[in-house]
């Protein structure tokens, strides 16, 4: 799972097993370590019909409906917007580069520009 933010926006990206453990489990969190705190940023499954998000106690929640979540598992649907308040949220598929990267992208899903004729 990978986030983005840019200014009143937030992105989450998803791999395979990331989708896959949002579909078995209901939940995702990650944390990145600056020394004296951590960062948390998470995605839980709600049977809600909207995305939503909070940010409490150094921990970003990103809550996503179910059927979204079913919907990105199976079927070829790349992603989902939605506002909360004046936050712009995105949940997508994470597409493997066009280019050469250093991080591993093998779980991550093939990129539909890859089979676009030119």
């Amino acid at each position: 799972m990978k986030i983005r933010i840019k200014g009143n926006s937030l992105r989450y990206r998803l791999t395979k097993s990331d989708i896959a453990q949002l579909v078995e489990e209901g939940h995702l969190q990650e944390e990145v370590d600056f020394g004296s705190q951590q960062l948390y940023y998470a995605i839980k499954v709600v049977d809600d019909d909207h995305l939503s998000s909070i940010f409490r106690e150094n921990t970003i929640i990103l809550f996503v409906p179910k059927n979204v979540i079913t919907e990105l598992a199976e079927t070829d649907k790349v992603g989902f917007e939605g506002k909360h308040g004046s936050l712009n949220l995105l949940v997508e598929k994470d597409f493997t580069c066009l280019d050469n990267v250093a991080e591993d992208q093998s779980d991550n899903y093939p990129n539909p520009l890859l089979t676009k004729k030119i």
